[in-house]
């Protein structure tokens, strides 16, 4: 088969960091163009806007949209409208209805659509959900606590409406939670702590429980600084399972079973291409869900102004 070519609607730090390494490793896709008005990379054809890319190459079957979650909607809307298969970053968008629409319109025009929950793609987490699949869940910790400066400095738009605040890697944990944990759960209570100076909490404590009674709680922090915290503790028929670093270390008992570096956006473009391939989408909307009802149903206290 041969390489898909891709089109990236955004070249800044993720594209940099995550997904030109991966596009790299992946024989499946070639690296055609990017779009962004204020970055570009290096020998990449780079124009300003998606239209422009696609009208100077049409032979672009994909895109990866990276750009900040407000504005992915309308791209998404518009690549799909043009027939290419769409990668999403996570959140595939920043309300519920934009991503329901898209599923239709991706449906209308018989293209890929995937939703791209990295975390998912972690090394520890397909044998973690193997390991709980039949098991009684009796209650788990999710602590995902990092330094914002660190990992999205400069970056403005997290703190606006749609930015998600906290929530952007907070939801790196739903996303692994939904995937390993065997039944859903829902929200029973949420606390989110909210700058004096912005529109999105800068931490959040959440407690979820499943149907049969399992207490889930989830501690998100972007206040972290030192070593940076991104863990998943579950307790199950007498026995625990740690998904540490996050998803990388696994241990069951106290026993290390595996600790390997991250490949997690390899792992995201050779499932889009298998997802292209097939004729198929891919968009789960629980971790954004999750993310919803506790905006929705959360207590919010306002704490000192956030100043980077």
């Amino acid at each position: 088969m041969s390489s898909l070519k891709l089109g990236l609607i955004g070249a800044g730090k993720i594209v940099r960091d995550q997904h030109l390494p991966a596009i790299r490793q992946t024989p499946a896709f070639r690296l055609a163009a990017t779009a962004d008005p204020y970055a570009s990379l290096d020998d990449v054809p780079a124009f300003t806007e998606m239209h422009a890319m696609l009208d100077a190459h049409p032979d672009i079957e994909a895109v990866s949209i990276c750009t900040p979650t407000a504005l992915r909607f309308e791209t998404a809307r518009a690549a799909l409208s043009r027939g290419r298969h769409v990668l999403l970053e996570k959140p595939p968008g920043a309300t519920l209805s934009e991503v329901e629409a898209l599923i239709e319109l991706a449906s209308q025009q018989q293209v890929t659509l995937f939703a791209a929950w990295h975390s998912r793609y972690a090394p520890g987490v397909a044998q973690a959900k193997a390991w709980l699949a039949n098991r009684r869940i009796d209650q788990v910790h999710i602590e995902w606590k990092e330094d914002v400066r660190v990992w999205h400095p400069g970056q403005a738009w997290i703190w606006q409406p749609g930015g998600m605040g906290v929530f952007d890697p907070g939801i790196n944990a739903l996303s692994i939670a939904t995937a390993i944990l065997p039944a859903p759960f829902f929200l029973q209570k949420a606390k989110l702590w909210m700058p004096e100076n912005v529109q999105a909490p800068i931490a959040a404590k959440l407690s979820f429980v499943d149907a049969q009674g399992a207490a889930i709680a989830a501690d998100f922090d972007f206040r972290q600084t030192g070593a940076q915290t991104w863990d998943i503790h579950v307790e199950s028929d007498d026995h625990s399972l740690s998904l540490t670093q996050g998803g990388c270390k696994l241990a069951i008992d106290g026993e290390v079973i595996l600790d390997e570096e991250e490949q997690e956006y390899r792992g995201l473009y050779d499932h889009f291409a298998e997802l292209i391939g097939a004729g198929r989408s891919a968009v789960d909307i629980a971790p954004l869900r999750h993310v919803a009802d506790a905006f929705l149903y959360g207590y919010r206290e306002t704490t000192e102004a956030f100043i980077e």
